[in-house]
């Protein structure tokens, strides 16, 4: 696999081109839709996450397989597009990184700032809608939040907003208490 500078630059230019795309078609919501309903996909589905990154899979069976979840998914025809010329060029394993430069770029179309909430588990509507709301008081604009779930953390949120970070997982909270029992 590319290095990970590789992959982020690839990640752009397949996000740059979509969005253009998705601007000259006015689908910038459809495809920004279609995006977050993989990028959760993605995160809650272990042979999602070994499709898109198997070296083992060819072409043609990553593209049948990508091509029968975005129709079934009923993504636009953006959406199934460059999942297709992914699939084909064997760069599926970028797809993440993709889905999470379009977002930021749309982000910064409309002046908002970008937040990437990580939680242990999948959030309800009404539990993201209270974070983003605590989020828009605290940076004081408009912010698009951008929600992963890591079931390492084991408990609570890790924000990142900008440089800034704020750790409030329980994972982070033992490792704190382990490092503090040592020197006890």
């Amino acid at each position: 696999m590319a290095s990970e500078a590789g992959v982020s630059g690839l990640a752009e230019r397949y996000a740059k081109a979509l969005f253009d795309l998705a601007d000259e078609q006015k689908a910038l919501d459809a495809v920004a839709d279609d995006l977050r309903a993989l990028g959760a996909m993605i995160a809650e589905s272990a042979d999602l996450r070994r499709l898109i990154r198997s070296p083992v899979l060819s072409r043609v069976e990553q593209g049948k397989a990508i091509a029968a979840l975005a129709g079934r998914a009923g993504f636009s025809m953006l959406t199934r597009n460059l999942l297709g010329v992914a699939a084909r060029n064997r760069r599926l394993f970028v797809l993440p990184e993709v889905i999470s430069s379009y977002l930021r770029e749309l982000a910064a179309r409309r002046g908002e700032v970008t937040a990437e909430v990580t939680a242990a588990r999948a959030l309800t509507r009404e539990q993201a809608e209270r974070v983003n709301e605590q989020l828009r008081r605290a940076v004081g604009r408009k912010v698009a939040v951008d929600i992963r779930v890591d079931p390492s953390l084991i408990g609570g949120l890790v924000v990142r907003v900008g440089s800034r970070m704020i750790d409030a997982s329980l994972k982070n909270k033992l490792a704190r208490l382990r490092v503090a029992m040592k020197g006890a």
